[in-house]
């Protein structure tokens, strides 16, 4: 570890690597790079402070880096302790100046004092990813609230959060739930996470997924994608769910659909993705059979309640990079991934580029929303404007060469008649 007094990542050394990944992710991110562009021009964030709580990746470094030519004086920290990226962050660092503090495997308590590093940057705006920097804003950190001008929220699990901190009257500014814009979460959550779940599951097993048995706890649009992913490479899937509506649809689509202790019986890999905690129980999982592998793609730990099955290990066995066999005290084993930490981004490398695109696009111009809108938005959750989802998704189609049709003036004025049609 490398100390300077204004980073702290693993080693300094990594960053030519670590800059040619960037640029790698950069080639695929054609959305974010026409912003990038028009945000140097611009320059919409001129003299404000940006912190930011993601997952160190060479698509975040993306975002950031648009984000800084945009006139941002942008620090970093890791949103989650297992996902970062050590090359990418010594690269942001030694050729983006953008402080990171930021280092794979890193504890508890080193992610925490992180946190606490870049809010003491004084942000004027926030970007987070699980609601931490927010979350801690709120609490320990409230010298700080009167700086902000407002955040933007990556995921699910974060947006969660902040509704529940608008409900109670505890938000103190204006904030942007960038899961919920369309761009986001139909083809980020479904493609991204669906291929990025499995790619972490088999780069950590090297696993055959054709004739398992694949349980995907929840049906949201992440599981979703995992479930038809893990179909198409010719798993038997199980989903379960709470939500009605959304079980309906999980058999309306050809699943079978039972309860997690009816599913823990017979399963062979389990992935959760809720964003809720103790999905899959100790007592779900000391009904498995032994063998089974059990993995967690929701943002916190908590959704596989690893810590309660601790409790009845004999012995574990690490039997290679984030996949550890837990030896049980009913001579069962049960094949842990990821410290049940997030299995896409621990055990690979996390969403494509090309996925991360539109979501980052989405968060650059968030930020932008925010700050064209200072002083006019309530202290409560956003999302960006329709118009703004058809603008990202229209740029990423001319970047694929694909073209589409427009509305004439007659079928325009039909759409918009109450008159004709009968």
């Amino acid at each position: 570890m490398q100390t300077v007094m204004n980073y702290e990542i693993k080693d300094i050394s990594l960053a030519e690597q670590g800059k040619k990944n960037i640029e790698w992710a950069q080639k695929d991110m054609p959305v974010l790079n026409k912003i990038k562009e028009r945000f140097k021009k611009e320059q919409p964030f001129k003299g404000l402070r940006l912190t930011a709580s993601v997952h160190v990746t060479k698509e975040t470094a993306a975002l950031c880096i648009a984000l800084k030519e945009g006139g941002a004086d942008a620090v970093l920290a890791a949103s989650n302790p297992l996902s970062t990226q050590d090359d990418v962050a010594a690269a942001l660092v030694k050729y983006y100046d953008i402080p990171v503090y930021a280092i794979a495997g890193e504890d508890s308590e080193t992610y925490r004092r992180h946190i606490n590093a870049v809010l003491s940057h004084k942000p004027n705006l926030v970007i987070d990813d699980g609601c931490d920097l927010v979350a801690t804003l709120h609490s320990s950190r409230r010298d700080l609230l009167d700086n902000i001008i407002g955040s933007c929220e990556e995921t699910t699990t974060g947006i969660i959060r902040l509704k529940a901190m608008e409900k109670e009257g505890k938000l103190s500014f204006p904030a942007l739930g960038v899961n919920n814009s369309l761009t986001k979460h139909l083809f980020d959550n479904r493609y991204g996470t669906g291929q990025s779940a499995l790619d972490g599951i088999i780069r950590a097993t090297n696993i055959l997924i054709a004739g398992k048995t694949f349980v995907v706890c929840g049906y949201g649009w992440c599981s979703r994608g995992a479930a038809q992913k893990a179909r198409g490479m010719g798993a038997n899937v199980i989903v379960t769910e709470v939500d009605p509506l959304k079980a309906l649809e999980a058999v309306m689509d050809g699943y079978r659909v039972m309860p997690i202790a009816e599913a823990s019986k017979i399963g062979d890999i389990f992935l959760s993705i809720t964003g809720d905690i103790n999905v899959i129980s100790t007592e779900n999982m000391l009904t498995m059979k032994s063998g089974v592998f059990v993995a967690n793609a929701g943002h916190f730990d908590v959704e596989v309640d690893v810590n309660g099955l601790k409790k009845h290990v004999v012995e574990y066995k690490n039997i290679r990079p984030n996949l550890d066999e837990w030896v049980l005290d009913n001579g069962k084993s049960i094949y842990v991934l990821a410290q049940g930490r997030l299995v896409n981004l621990v055990c690979a490398e996390g969403h494509p580029a090309s996925v991360m695109d539109m979501s980052f696009a989405n968060q650059a111009l968030g930020m932008e929303f925010i700050v064209k809108n200072r002083g006019k938005l309530e202290n409560k959750m956003y999302t960006l404007p329709l118009s703004v989802d058809e603008e990202i998704a229209r740029i990423k189609l001319e970047s694929m060469g694909i073209k589409i049709d427009t509305l004439t003036d007659e079928q325009r004025t039909y759409l918009n008649s109450w008159q004709q049609g009968t």
